[in-house]
């Protein structure tokens, strides 16, 4: 049960650092927007991150010559996955569970500013 909460506290930052970012911007602006907000508010928020990220893709033990470009790695562990949608969907989660096989990291926020109301989902391996 207690795996279930891996990066807790930095989870709690990240997603509120999103929240304000959606509070102070709403929905209805392209990706790149809330990436460069989200820069600024993780840089007040003390979130330790590295923005558009290369991740080597390990298949069978090989790495591939194709990359995984993310939008953040915050705290060297997180994968952060940026989406400007209707809603999150089935096909959002398995990208982020797909990235999390292929670069070996254990946790991935999806974060979504499309909707009315910030949406997040924390994900697992």
């Amino acid at each position: 049960m207690e795996e279930e909460f891996i990066y807790k506290d930095e989870c709690y930052k990240i997603i509120g650092a999103a929240m304000e970012v959606h509070k102070a911007l709403g929905s209805g602006f392209l990706e790149q927007v809330y990436q460069e907000a989200l820069t600024i508010e993780f840089g007040h928020s003390n979130v330790t991150f590295a923005e558009e990220v290369l991740l080597d893709i390990n298949y069978k033990g090989k790495i591939l010559t194709k990359k995984y470009l993310a939008d953040f790695v915050c705290y060297g562990a997180i994968i952060i996955e940026i989406k400007v949608v209707e809603k999150l969907i089935p096909v959002h989660i398995a990208q982020v569970v797909n990235y999390l096989k292929a670069t070996d990291m254990n946790l991935g926020l999806l974060i979504n500013f499309g909707a009315s109301s910030l949406q997040y989902k924390r994900i697992i391996l």
